[in-house]
């Protein structure tokens, strides 16, 4: 399975998306620093994830997420948990 992912900063409150084959990895490779986009913005907490059948499937919604309709989608869909900002 191939998973896209959000992380919140607790530092600077802002929204990472990314796509990985082995999520749960990727999460701690994150919070260990070893993702040069997020190293600095750490701590992060994992706060939405979609799992798909095909990297190509994984790769379009990542893209979709880093859009402006996609960062739209997100705020709505994510917005309860997005209520301290």
């Amino acid at each position: 399975m191939h998973g896209v992912y959000v992380l919140r900063s607790k530092k600077d409150l802002n929204l990472y998306v990314g796509y990985a084959h082995d999520l749960k990895a990727r999460v701690i490779e994150h919070q260990k620093g070893h993702v040069p986009a997020t190293k600095n913005r750490r701590p992060l907490e994992l706060i939405y994830c979609e799992l798909h059948r095909n990297r190509k499937g994984a790769m379009h919604r990542e893209k979709f997420f880093k859009s402006g309709w996609g960062r739209n989608y997100l705020q709505k869909v994510l917005q309860n948990s997005l209520k301290d900002r």
